[in-house]
């Protein structure tokens, strides 16, 4: 098939946006110019690669085989541009990762000190929830993923980082604040703001309740860490957090740990990529990396937030 480099490119712009305006802003042409490279194309291939209903574009049988091809295509070339660049004694090329929300808490800092050592390395960052990251996952849209629970349907090879402990965070002057030991039990009918629906510490927290037969009152469901916390210095509840969303809050922040039995709730980070991709060199360069500087890191609790402090103590 004599299809060129550039013919590609622009067939797989296309097919990742579903639309010719938006695969010519990408790539700074002209939309007839991407109209007439996949006409070229498609005559080239001898079946048509797209169909429109309305106005979006849809592969065919034979668009998504030849996406599927482009993308192992481009991944090979970008692997062979990094792997020149290694032999010549650099790091250069991207790396595309793909975290959980929670992990934005420590994640760019690490990113930043593995950029300021790897100056020619370009990274793409998403974060999202457990959820899209599955689907990331089945459309092979990344290098690397960072999670607290890899899922189980997808075949992976996946190692643990990192120490992630949820805990249950209130206002400071909440009537548990301060105690010691206090049972799970007390929790029950306690107000409670929840992680949405496909959030992994959702799940955990909910394991957790079903098991010690404890009933909350879930006045909200959000889904991002900041809003919960201002929810919860706003008087609307409580909730179950990674303890890394406390990491910048500073001493005299309104929330406090409660010291509750079963807690923290011990979770782990963990890195993993899908079983039987190959890793580029800079995929293996961060891998690397990110095992050697969280191997002696500390856990996530900052001197102010130690557990059983009183309200009047976190000053």
């Amino acid at each position: 098939m004599q299809a060129t480099l550039h013919q590609l490119k622009v067939f797989e712009a296309t097919a990742r946006h579903g639309s010719f305006t938006r695969a010519a802003e990408e790539l700074y042409i002209t939309q007839p110019t991407v109209s007439s490279q996949i006409k070229q194309l498609s005559k080239t291939v001898g079946l048509p690669l797209f169909e429109q209903i309305g106005k979006r574009l849809y592969l065919t049988e034979a668009g998504q085989e030849l996406l599927v091809t482009c993308q192992d295509i481009f991944r090979r070339l970008d692997n062979f541009a990094m792997k020149v660049a290694d032999i010549k004694g650099t790091k250069q090329g991207r790396l595309r990762l793909a975290v959980i929300t929670t992990a934005k808490y420590f994640i760019p800092r690490l990113l930043g000190e593995f950029i300021q050592k790897y100056p020619g390395i370009e990274v793409s960052l998403k974060v999202t929830n457990h959820e899209q990251i599955r689907h990331r996952m089945q459309n092979n849209e990344d290098d690397l993923y960072i999670v607290s629970e890899p899922p189980e349907e997808i075949d992976l090879n996946y190692q643990p980082f990192l120490d992630n402990p949820l805990v249950v965070i209130a206002r400071r002057d909440h009537p548990l604040a301060g105690k010691s030991n206090v049972p799970i039990t007390a929790l029950n009918n306690e107000a409670f703001i929840m992680r949405e629906k496909g959030s992994g510490t959702r799940l955990a927290v909910q394991n957790l309740f079903h098991r010690h037969y404890v009933d909350v009152r879930v006045r909200l469901e959000l889904g991002s860490n900041e809003a919960i916390k201002q929810a919860i210095a706003g008087g609307m509840g409580i909730s179950v957090l990674s303890q890394h969303t406390l990491v910048s809050e500073g001493a005299r922040s309104e929330l406090a740990i409660l010291d509750i039995d079963e807690f923290p709730i011990k979770r782990r980070w963990y890195v993993a990529n899908l079983a039987g991709k190959q890793l580029s060199v800079i995929t293996q360069t961060f891998l690397d990396y990110l095992t050697a500087v969280t191997k002696n890191m500390p856990p996530p609790f900052a001197e102010e937030f130690s557990i059983a402090k009183s309200p009047a103590e976190v000053v």
